[in-house]
């Protein structure tokens, strides 16, 4: 069994693996290759002068994946809470995970097939989020929502910054104690 799963592996996936397999969590990425991102020619990403999105994506799974992370082209079908953690049936797989981190972009129809609570979206061409507090969680206990499908804004900044805190946050909850992951430079 994974400690997390997340799915998806854009800005707020990638981003949340990166930290989730830092921290030492066993870490599966289920990605469907689809992201939104992979159509941008970013700009205004901090410390980055420009980069395209498919390569802002394969250094993002890059990182997770030289952290340790298992990253896997997969479709996610459908997620089932188990009596411990849950199940997470692809096209061609099954898998399993104490703690999801849902991070799919624009697709909200497996969050809403799993029975997580959706609600408006505010972004322009984004109709629907998932209804997740500011911490992440979702109605269903060890569930989490990160990046534009949680409600963020699509600019890739934002969803990497809120997948790293979702990360945080279901990294703490698993620890039993607040994380924190700070890389000091040697002299």
């Amino acid at each position: 069994m994974y400690d997390i799963a997340i799915i998806g592996a854009g800005p707020a996936g990638a981003s949340a693996a990166i930290f989730a397999a830092k921290a030492g969590k066993k870490t599966l990425v289920l990605d469907n290759d689809k992201s939104m991102t992979k159509k941008a020619w970013v700009l205004n990403h901090y410390g980055v002068p420009e980069v395209t999105g498919p390569d802002l994506v394969e250094t993002g799974k890059s990182q997770a994946a030289k952290l340790g992370a298992e990253i896997v082209q997969e479709t996610v079908v459908n997620i089932t809470k188990q009596e411990t953690g849950f199940k997470l049936d692809t096209e061609s797989q099954v898998y399993e995970a104490a703690q999801v981190i849902i991070a799919t972009g624009v697709a909200i129809d497996l969050a809403e097939s799993a029975g997580i609570k959706t609600k408006d979206g505010t972004e322009p061409r984004i109709k629907k989020v998932i209804d997740a507090e500011a911490d992440g969680k979702t109605n269903i206990e060890g569930i989490w929502a990160a990046g534009t499908v949680a409600g963020v804004s699509v600019h890739t900044i934002i969803t990497a910054g809120d997948g790293a805190k979702v990360a945080i946050n279901v990294i703490s909850q698993l620890n039993g104690s607040r994380y924190v992951d700070h890389d000091i430079l040697k002299a």
